[in-house]
This record gives C-alpha cells, structure tokens and sequence, in this order.
C-alpha cells in the first residue's frame, strides 16, 4: 500500500502524490525565537521530521513514483523557516496592536538581568534592548536543541543555512511580493504617504477559508477570533490582514514604498516558501505546522501565495500535528508543568527518550507527556540498543539502491520490516508500527546481523538510535547509566547492599535491590566489585 495521508485541506485520507516523486518539497513553520522553544513545539517539529524520513526511507512507497530499483533514492527537500520579526502578541486578531514577541522578549530579559535570572551565557552573548542580539541568541539555542533531538532540517542547515531562512534576510523579496499583490488586486495601502498599512484584500480571493473552514461569512458574525472593533474603518472587510505597517516607533523596521516599518508575520512565510521550494507553478508538495497555525497564519499564506502566484494550490498537502497536553492537562508555567528541551536535558534525560516520548503518539490525536511515559521511553531505547549492538560499529545508512524490505533476506527480520511498512503507510500509525518493533525486539534472544540491519532501517525513519547517548556516570560504588545521576540516597543503599553480601545477609541484600526496583532502577554487579545502576526494564 502506498503512503496515505490525512491532507487538512481536502479534510480526508489520501494518497500522498507529491508533483516530482523523486524530490518531495516539504515546507514548516518553525519557531518564533524570543524564548527557548517549549516541548509542545518540538512535538509538531519532529512529527514533520517523521513524516520527511518516512517519505526518504526506502520502505515508503508512493502511488505516483514509477522510479526501476537501484534508482537514485528520494530526496525530501525541507525547509523550516525561524522567525526574527513581525510575529505580534495580536496575531490571532491582525497582528496590529500588540506588541512584537522580540521587544517582549527584551523586557523580559532586562528583568531577569536586574534579578541575575538571565539565561547561561546570556550575559555576554545578548543585549537585551537590541532584538538582533535576542534572535541570535534563542536561534542558536534552538538550533542547538533541535540538533541534539535529530530534526535533520536543523542538521543540514549547518551546511545549506538557506534550509532555515529568516525573515530579517528576506525583506526585499517581502515588499516584492506586496507590490506584486497590490498591483494584482489583491492588496491595498491606507494612510497618508509614508506612514501607510498594507493589507490583503480577502473578497479578492474567494477560496479564503477553504483549509480551517472560516469562511467570510463566518468571518462577518465573529468568528475565527479575528474580527474586532479596531482599526475596521480602514479596511474594505473585516477579515483583511497586515501585509506591511508603516510605525518608525517599531522596535524593527526597514524602508519601504509605504514608510519605515515591518512586514506582517504571515506574509513572511509566504516569501520564504516561494524563494526557496515553489516550482514553477508557484507549488510546493507539503506544508506542515500546528493545528493552531491553521488559522488564521496557514489560511492567510494559502491566500497570498496563491494571490501573487495565480495558481490554483499552493501547497498541494497540509499536516497538521495536535496539541501537546502534560499529564493530562495544558502546559503552563504557573501550573509548574512546562517544559523546554532544555528543561529535559538538564534533569538528565536523554534526548533520545525524550524525542521517542515526543513522536509515539499519532500525530492527529493529542499527546499527553508524561514522566512516566518517559521512562518506558527510556526503556524502549534500552531494548533496541540491544538489538543495535549485534551490528558493526560503524552503521553506514541504507543505500539508495535498497528497495523492499531494505534489502535484508532475513524473513523474520523482512516481515517485521513489512509490518512496519504497512503502519506507516497508513497515515503514519506509528502507534502501531512502535508496537510491532517492540514485539519483535522483544521476542529476540541472541540479535543477529540482520536483525541489527532491520532496526538501523526502522532507525532511519524514528532517528532515535542515532542520538547521542548519555555517558555513564561512575562513582566509588556506582556505574549509571542512560543519564541517571549519582544520588546520596542510592548511593547509600548500595553501600548497605555491599555490606550485607560481604556479611552474607543475602536476605537483606535482595531487600534493598527489591527496594531500588521499587524505585525504577535496576542493578547488576559489575567485575571489580562496583555495581551498575540503570533505569528498570
């Protein structure tokens, strides 16, 4: 079965047929870089990440890819774009009024720095009255992040930089594409000369609302959260958007035919996609974003493009990832449940436990990340690395030559890959496909070669494996593993424990390993006399 997937703009499950099968062009928005990014929005970037391996993986197929085998292999060309500029507090309702996320971002910053809470490093790398600084800084922590949790658009931008654009090196290609608008009816300025506002004219566009469903006339009774009271007058409908705004007083700003201002946050991503990945009709295959982006930003990019381009799509699939809940509940700072990457890491916890934890829930059905779900995460990881390690040490990727079932002979180990296949086909179950990994790696007593050359090809697609492992953490007594971190406590009992076996008070000895289990770690002893401490199976 070929790839189907669930496309939001034709709200139904369809066979991905991307124009050139061969080189798959795959657009997301990416983060706005005022903050570090949280683990909500790693939960939308890295299902993008899955679905763009998936699509690279030799065990994908799709309905219109009649490439022989030993064809070259396919290409997913992915750009995610990280904005600098234009992304308002308001932007749900026009992006106008509020404020722009990176001067929020200064005054947050000059208030930790008067209180000594800045960031590491923050203190010689940023100033926090200029936003250039502020964008840098978050950028690189970013991409830092991204890279450690294995989103290969952040890996292959160290190369090709031009795969994560930024809108504060577009803006003349931005008042291109404004002009271009404007004098294809689609766009009009108010204001006096030089202080003017751009906006996009929705009635010159009569498919606006076709992806999220707020049509105009939805739009007219409220709803969709945009329609408000201010700033209407000016406006030919209620619903138009902010292409450009003419305001010396912006915190960014550049000249432009309507004054010195900034561009509006939706048009920015409507630049970056076309300049980078649109074809020669103006398409791409595939855009990806949260399913909060669908509305208003996705449905204003759709309406733009297509307005300057004149073609009938923009983008020819839309993926939308759900939201991320934590234990059960929205994440939030005052609720004490809100997470960054980075927040993870520093608790010890490997990004490879913490991108399965992120990836393992189908992307149409709400996350919920639990610290339990961590640790049988971390458990999983465990199970494969032990298959993993009955292969060489050096693991090259498959080649471009390898077709059906990776080209393993194995049948335990081609079946598993067949079933895995199946799932992923299927609207990316990868709730299904992880649950028949885990069975069969579970099932393997002595892992052989194949069965370490299936994994590295389910690898490929979970980008899981290939993270960096947490290195061990030794002690006097103690070896941790998979990023545990000595404890007084632990270490306490396993001082107890080495007295009772040297005292041959066994009973005691199997009491306190029980009691360490109860804990969630699992002990082993080791030649030399030191004892290994891991988190349980």
């Amino acid at each position: 079965m070929p790839l189907r997937l669930y496309n939001s703009l034709t709200r139904q499950v369809e066979d991905f047929q991307p124009r050139d099968p061969r080189r798959v062009t795959f657009y997301s928005c990416g983060p706005t870089v005022y903050d570090d990014a949280h683990i909500g929005n790693f939960r939308s970037f890295l299902a993008a990440d899955v679905l763009r391996r998936w699509i690279e993986s030799p065990l994908c197929e799709l309905a219109n890819d009649l490439a022989p085998p030993g064809a070259n292999a396919r290409t997913v060309v992915h750009v995610m774009n990280i904005t600098d500029v234009g992304h308002m507090t308001d932007d749900a309702e026009g992006g106008e009024q509020g404020e722009d996320r990176m001067a929020v971002a200064g005054k947050r910053l000059l208030e930790a720095k008067k209180s000594g809470k800045l960031p590491p490093g923050a203190a010689t790398e940023l100033d926090p009255t200029n936003p250039y600084t502020i964008a840098e800084f978050y950028a690189g922590r970013f991409l830092e992040d991204a890279r450690q949790l294995g989103l290969k658009v952040a890996i292959e931008a160290q190369v090709d930089a031009t795969l994560m654009p930024r809108p504060t090196g577009c803006i003349p290609q931005i008042i291109a594409m404004i002009e271009a608008l404007i004098q294809k009816g689609h766009a009009y300025s108010v204001g006096p000369a030089g202080a003017q506002v751009v906006y996009y004219d929705v009635q010159s566009f009569p498919d606006y609302g076709r992806l999220s469903g707020n049509t105009l006339d939805k739009l007219r009774t409220g709803a969709g959260g945009r329609i408000t009271g201010d700033n209407q007058s000016q406006k030919k409908h209620p619903a138009d958007f902010l292409l450009w705004k003419a305001d010396p007083s912006h915190i960014m700003k550049w000249d432009s035919p309507w004054g010195a201002g900034y561009p509006g946050w939706h048009i920015e991503c409507s630049v970056m996609a076309v300049m980078r990945l649109a074809d020669d009709r103006g398409e791409i295959d595939l855009h990806s974003g949260g399913e909060d982006n669908a509305f208003p930003h996705h449905e204003c990019e759709i309406a733009q493009t297509r307005g300057y381009t004149g073609s009938k799509l923009f983008a020819r699939t839309w993926f939308h990832p759900r939201h991320l809940f934590i234990e059960g509940t929205k994440m939030s700072k005052s609720k004490g449940n809100f997470y960054t990457a980075r927040d993870l890491f520093a608790k010890g916890i490997e990004p490879a436990a913490i991108r399965l934890e992120l990836i393992k829930t189908h992307y149409r059905t709400n996350a919920n990340f639990t610290m339990q779900g961590l640790v049988d995460s971390q458990r999983m990881v465990e199970r494969w690395r032990r298959v993993a390690r009955a292969g060489p040490v050096a693991t090259p990727g498959v080649s471009g030559s390898t077709v059906a079932h990776g080209g393993i002979e194995d049948s335990a180990s081609a079946a598993v890959l067949g079933e895995f296949a199946s799932c992923m086909n299927d609207d990316l179950n990868i709730a299904g496909a992880l649950g028949i990994v885990n069975a069969w790696a579970g099932s393997i007593e002595s892992p052989s070669e194949a069965d370490a050359q299936a994994l590295r090809v389910i690898d490929g697609v979970l980008g899981v494996l290939s993270l960096d492992a947490l290195r061990a953490t030794a002690t006097e007594i103690g070896v941790y593993l998979s990023g545990l971190a000595p404890n007084p406590a632990i270490e306490a009992q396993l001082a107890a424990r080495r007295e009772a076996r040297a005292a041959k008070d066994f009973k005691q000895s199997d009491q306190i390993r029980d009691e360490l289990l109860a804990m969630g770690l699992a002990i082993k002893d080791m030649a030399g006399g030191k004892v290994e401490v891991s988190r349980r199976q």
